[in-house]
């Protein structure tokens, strides 16, 4: 099926340039509209790009963004000086998505894989209303018992963070090794020059240590629909915790599904005939909720951004220098150009 594919640049408001990048069905239009948060030192051009485009070959928009410091967004490399920089900078781009005039009457999902599932729920937390579920993949409620540092370790850390805060010091094991099954995915993983293979930054692994743990302690909040997937093998982020999460939230419409034998890497790192059993579920998911919304006052968004010209955006193609900002375009013909065919 022939997926339409487009990349540009968004500035946000602390002046960073972040990398965002779509994927839409080439000859209809958007079912609804998937909105991409991924993990912790991954990317979406490269490591997205199988879930943007298997989801519009489903029939969805599908929209992610590099988070500072992350893929090809600018800023130091994995620094996450604030982890709610993370979760208002997708705020700000998925609302100026969705308050396009053809978007409008659309459904709008979030889609969180691994770290990307904090931020999902951090973005529910924010604008309770506006968001009509999630798909969690292995999501970071907390972080494993079996890949988080010593009490100790943490202790003595977080007296220095604000002395050292960048530095490359938090002792861990190696993700990669634990998140994909697959030894040709995981050396495929380990080639890709934008995704992170460092030691985490002192502050960075501080910030995620408070996000899952500020996460967990908030699951009774949760009241969206939402559609959790984890391997029952993962060890990278824990599946008890994800039970937990189906458990405690108060979501009228939940869904869980765990898979046995499965690793964290659900859609990158298993074999094909698991990703794909993974993905059918989730377009099948998707597919039972992706029904028109009501326009709301005015034929507008109301829980869209009260500043949208804050993001200035420019095409990826051509220079990266920050003159001469342009709009995105309001006509979907012109938002996502280029062809791929799946």
């Amino acid at each position: 099926m022939d997926v339409q594919y487009h990349e540009e640049y968004v500035r946000n408001p602390r002046g960073v340039q972040l990398f965002t990048c779509g994927w839409l069905p080439a000859s209809s239009s958007p079912k609804a509209l998937v909105f991409l948060c991924h993990g912790y030192g991954m990317e979406c051009s490269v490591f997205m790009r199988a879930c943007g485009f298997k989801l519009a070959a489903a029939g969805y928009g599908v929209f992610g963004i590099d988070y500072e410091g992350h893929g090809k967004s600018m800023g130091a490399r994995c620094y996450i000086q604030k982890f709610d920089h993370l979760v208002a900078d997708c705020d700000r781009f998925f609302k100026s998505i969705c308050d396009m005039e053809e978007y409008r009457s659309k459904r709008r999902f979030l889609y969180g894989e691994s770290m990307g599932g904090a931020v999902a729920l951090l973005l529910h937390r924010k604008d309770t209303a506006f968001w009509d579920g999630a798909v969690l993949v292995a999501p970071m409620c907390k972080i494993s018992e079996k890949v988080k540092p010593h009490p100790v370790v943490v202790t003595l850390l977080t007296q220095v963070e604000e002395l050292i805060p960048t530095w490359k010091i938090v002792p861990t094991k190696d993700v990669i090794d634990s998140a994909f099954k697959d030894p040709v995915k995981r050396e495929k993983i380990r080639r890709n020059k934008l995704i992170y293979q460092d030691k985490p930054r002192l502050k960075t692994a501080l910030e995620l240590l408070r996000t899952s743990m500020d996460v967990e302690d908030s699951l009774s909040e949760v009241r969206m629909p939402f559609f959790i997937l984890h391997g029952e093998a993962d060890t990278v982020t824990d599946p008890e915790v994800s039970r937990a999460l189906y458990d405690r939230a108060a979501s009228a419409d939940k869904t869980i599904k765990l898979y046995p034998g499965m690793w964290h890497g659900l859609t990158a790192g298993e074999p094909d005939d698991n990703v794909e059993l993974v993905f059918a579920d989730i377009v099948a998911w998707l597919d039972k909720r992706s029904h028109h919304r009501k326009p709301e006052r005015g034929g507008r968004v109301t829980s869209a951004p009260s500043e949208p010209a804050r993001y200035q955006r420019r095409p990826v193609s051509g220079s990266t220098g920050m003159d001469s900002p342009v709009s995105m375009p309001r006509r979907r013909g012109g938002f996502l150009c280029g062809q791929c065919r799946m």
